[in-house]
């Protein structure tokens, strides 16, 4: 690429970091980049292969243990290795701005969201408050946000995820940026809204001549959007080609792993392949025949039903207008299901459908408005406190979000240990400390792993690390809510196989939650599809994904990438 074609251009960057106990670990080696203007570049790879890093390292926003050995960046033919500070934090923000990988630890929780994005206005701009606050507005209608006069005075917690993710979209795009590094910027999306954020990012980037550099672990996703990719591994760059030729041709044996480690519509496979399977000549391709799910089902389904809701609903209290008056928000209506023990009960649905409401519910974390839900036949709202601690030992939650859910200051060995220290399990903490040892080598982490902290780990890591947390005070049934929603398609393979595993050997339960159809027809024994807070079809997956009886259904299957 011509230097005067280039917006940014990063040459024979290596970083590493060091620590009290090692001198140098090197993360990134030799990088050679380049993004042009008006061009969308793809960054692809691995959990861990330095992607974020790569993107952290661009805007100046790594740790003081991090250490750039070598190397020059360069935005606009000026060096950003040697830029002022204070220069630096007039740029960020202004003329690169970035789309965080996990909205919940992004986003201040202690501010309402709209004022979140006049914070950035205000600092970049020379509009007035009522001028940024109106236009807060249209940026949440531009990124399809529903009810944007609500969204502006929630908190994140009030919001799911995918909305949380997209009010940080409409924060990177307030100032109109030259360059927008996205980090897995439709991670918390459904496939619709996935769709329509592709389209306003083109859209935006077409308008503004901006560049975006769109990191994703979707290879599908990065199809539609890139014009070229680049493909990342172990802190190397590997491959850089234009976007067909590159998913046509692939040169390296790894991005040929890469694309075939996305759970196939067109049968089911016992055992997701996954980049060692491939790059170790160790691929098996064995399927399960639909005469082997027909014999499981009859074992699963001839037995009383594990967990029953009954006319479940749940209805918020909200306000119209930013002085208006109350309304209700029916987020659960009146919803019938049951899971069965050994089953894996597929939920799927756009964002801000009720899922995650529902197993709020289910979990008990907020209350029910009306309507029932029996565990092993005992109705569950109505549970003496004593009950209530034994039933949340047995139903737990596998989080969306792998780093907002653990405690930044405490050890993965301390973060594993403490539910099993709070329900009273095992004798001492010397036997909390083996069975969490056991629990780390059970979900593929190194026991030596014990005394690290979260920041430590990348993203795919610290959802193992949630895994392990979870099924550490032996539950029956766990809720999975959109638990491989953020990882790259190698990791997501390993990690599902890894929740296929735990099934088998430790007799689990899922209610697995997911905005994407081909992970849960992958999953699923039976599934459910949920609208505007209400179960629309039931069934089969396979049945539904040949023959959906509802077109709601019919397009979530149309906006899958392929």
């Amino acid at each position: 690429m011509e230097a005067s074609k280039s917006l940014l251009k990063i040459k024979q960057l290596s970083l590493g970091f060091t620590t009290k106990k090692t001198s140098y670990t090197p993360i990134l080696k030799n990088i050679d980049l380049e993004i042009g203007k008006n061009e969308i570049l793809g960054l692809v790879g691995e959990s861990g292969s330095g992607k974020s890093i790569l993107s952290l390292c661009i805007l100046q926003l790594l740790s003081k243990q991090a250490k750039i050995k070598k190397g020059s960046i360069q935005f606009n033919n000026r060096e950003l290795l040697d830029l002022p500070k204070k220069e630096f934090q007039n740029l960020r923000g202004a003329q690169i701005a970035m789309i965080f990988q996990e909205p919940m630890s992004s986003l201040n929780p202690a501010m309402r969201c709209g004022r979140q994005v006049v914070e950035i206005l205000a600092q970049h701009t020379s509009l007035s408050f009522k001028q940024a606050q109106q236009k807060t507005l249209e940026l949440f209608k531009q990124v399809k946000l529903p009810d944007v006069e609500r969204v502006y005075r929630a908190y994140p917690h009030q919001i799911s995820g995918g909305q949380k993710q997209r009010v940080m979209i409409a924060m990177a795009i307030a100032c109109k940026p030259k360059l927008l590094i996205a980090d897995e910027p439709t991670t918390a999306l459904d496939v619709t809204v996935q769709n329509e954020i592709l389209l306003l990012l083109k859209e935006i980037q077409q308008e503004t001549q901006m560049s975006i550099l769109f990191i994703s672990h979707d290879l599908a996703v990065v199809s539609k959007i890139a014009d070229r990719v680049a493909v990342m591994y172990r802190g190397k760059i590997l491959e850089v080609n234009e976007t067909q030729t590159l998913f046509k041709n692939p040169q390296n044996q790894y991005t040929r792993a890469l694309l075939l480690s996305k759970p196939r519509t067109d049968v089911r496979l016992k055992r997701l392949p996954t980049v060692e399977d491939i790059l170790q000549d160790q691929l098996n391709l064995a399927v399960e025949t639909r005469e082997d799910r027909q014999e499981k089902h009859k074992t699963i389904y001839a037995q009383a039903p594990l967990l029953e809701a009954k006319n479940l609903k749940k209805v918020f209290i909200t306000k119209t207008g930013l002085w208006g008056s109350r309304r209700e928000f029916t987020a659960v209506n009146s919803v019938n299901f049951k899971i069965y023990a050994g089953e894996t009960l597929g939920l799927v649905g756009e964002s801000g459908c009720g899922k995650s409401t529902l197993a709020d519910l289910i979990l008990r974390l907020t209350p029910a408005t009306s309507g029932q839900v029996y565990y092993k036949g005992k109705e569950i709202f109505s549970l003496p406190k004593k009950e209530q601690k034994k039933l949340r030992q047995k139903i737990q939650l596998i989080f969306q979000d792998p780093f907002s859910s653990l405690n930044p200051r405490l050890t993965i060995g301390q973060a594993i240990m403490e539910p099993m220290l709070v329900h009273g399990l095992y004798k001492n903490k010397a036997e909390r400390k083996d069975r969490a040892l056991y629990l780390l080598n059970r979900v593929g982490l190194d026991q030596k792993y014990f005394n690290r902290f979260p920041h430590e780990f990348s993203g795919g890591q610290r959802q193992r690390i949630g895994i392990a947390r979870t099924i550490a005070v032996n539950p029956e049934l766990i809720i999975c809510d959109e638990s491989v929603s953020a990882l790259d398609i190698s990791v997501q393979a390993q990690v599902l196989n890894l929740l296929n595993e735990l099934k088998e050997d430790f007799g689990f339960t899922y209610l697995f939650i997911s905005h994407d159809l081909s992970v849960v027809k992958y999953m699923a024994d039976q599934l459910l599809v949920m609208n505007q807070g209400k179960i629309v079809e039931r069934g089969d997956p396979d049945s539904i994904y040949k023959n959906p009886r509802k077109q709601y259904t019919q397009d979530l299957i149309n906006a899958m990438p392929i």
